[in-house]
């Protein structure tokens, strides 16, 4: 019985590092989209949020067929929650993703009102976090985690730095002021991703502690 467990769990943990990397593609794609300015990639962008979206379901269905067929301990329901709460964030980012989409093709084919420096390097910075939280997770990997949730602190700094840059040019100009929303827009939605991220790795803190930032939850 406990072999086939096993086999049920390691299909989870695949299709958990299959959705990571689908999220971690459009995080990508949108960043490259909005810099280049390119409306076939932003298009995809929002195809794709469906793919995510089913990777979700097929995930969701795999905990909940572990839960009601393989009668998992104590230990192992706790590992199937946190997956559950994990694919939420997931799915979450990839919203967000296409949510950048979508105000790139807004901004298409108009000229930027500032050289974009630091939203590539959120978009890099919070790539980095799915990547790492997810792994954290696959390889039961506490110190990782916490390395994600440190790195947060560096994505909210960045998203002051692009607020503060635009609102600056606002004041200079109001012409600005439509595109300069828009922008800050794009860098809210990469402070979310980070946020969604770094609850990835509070989750599986949780996995390995039993314990969570934000809850009485013990394991």
């Amino acid at each position: 019985m406990r072999e086939k467990f096993d086999e049920k769990l390691n299909q989870l943990f695949n299709s958990l590092i299959e959705m990571g990397a689908l999220v971690e593609k459009s995080i990508s794609d949108a960043s490259a989209a909005l810099v280049g300015q390119d409306v076939e990639l932003a298009r995809k962008i929002i195809a794709s949020d469906d793919e995510i979206d089913e990777k979700e379901r097929e995930v969701e269905g795999l905990c909940l067929k572990l839960i009601l067929q393989q009668q998992p301990v104590a230990g192992d329901l706790r590992l199937i929650s946190a997956v559950l709460k994990i694919i939420t964030d997931l799915e979450r980012i990839g919203d967000q993703a296409s949510d950048i989409a979508r105000i790139t093709l807004r901004l298409a084919g108009k000229q930027y009102i500032k050289k974009l420096e630091h939203i590539p390097q959120m978009a890099q910075a919070t790539m980095k976090m799915v990547t790492k939280s997810v792994d954290a997770f696959v390889k039961k990997d506490l110190h990782l985690a916490q390395e994600v949730i440190a790195c947060d602190d560096t994505v909210d700094k960045l998203f002051i730095v692009i607020k503060q840059e635009l609102i600056e040019l606002i004041t200079k100009n109001r012409d600005n002021g439509e595109q300069a929303i828009d922008l800050i827009m794009i860098a809210k939605y990469f402070e979310r991703i980070g946020d969604h991220a770094t609850n990835v790795a509070e989750w599986v803190v949780f996995l390995l502690t039993g314990l969570h930032k934000d809850s009485n939850i013990m394991g």
